[in-house]
Order: C-alpha cells, then structure tokens, then sequence
C-alpha cells in the first residue's frame, strides 16, 4: 500500500495528469507523469478499468502496481503527479518487470523534455 501522502485522490489531479502530462505507453500500462512547482513529495494514481477483468483480477493487478511504485518513489522529482493506467492485458503481464522498464523509460523522457 502507498502512504496516504503519496496517493493522488483529487479527480482534478487525475485529469491534469491523464490530459497534459507525459505519456509513456508500453504492452500492458499507460504511464503519465504530469510535473509541478510544488516541493512536495510525489503523488500517484491508478486507473484500472473494468476491462482488465472482474474485481479479483483488478485487484490483483492494483497491487501489483503499487507493489512496484513503492520501489521507484524516491525516483520521480519532488512535486510530481503520476498516473498508472492498465490495460485489458495487463492481468496477464509481468508487472513488475515492465514497470522497472517504463518508468526507467518514462524518467528519461522527462529529463529531455526539460
């Protein structure tokens, strides 16, 4: 489980994310990384649809992903807002392996776009 203040819960915090950060797309996970002023820690979302399965297997690939946030929190800049959305296939992906890769990913495109 994330730390309550590492969760994006605004409606508005997801929206700004999802519309106009960065977006990083890989086989099973969207990944957007939306940067502010703000010097505090940073905050993460997820969205995970119906399309994924029913609620066991969303809740599977939920913790999932949180499990792998948790080892990259520190990673991301102070301020920043992520979101994590899954596809339909990701409850059969290797979660773990492909969250390293597309944050890894997703860091680097951020520091060029800077």
């Amino acid at each position: 489980m994330l730390p309550r203040h590492a969760r994006l819960i605004s409606p508005s915090d997801f929206a700004r994310t999802t519309k106009s950060g960065l977006r990083l797309i890989s086989k099973s996970l969207v990944l957007y990384l939306y940067s502010t002023k703000e010097v505090a820690p940073a905050r993460f979302g997820l969205i995970i649809g119906k399309s994924v399965g029913g609620s066991v297997v969303r809740h599977r690939v939920a913790r999932k992903i949180r499990h792998s946030l948790r080892d990259h929190m520190s990673a991301f800049p102070s301020g920043s807002l992520v979101v994590v959305r899954a596809l339909p296939n990701s409850s059969k992906a290797d979660l773990h392996t492909e969250m390293n890769v597309t944050i890894k990913k997703l860091l680097e495109k951020s520091a060029i776009s800077q």
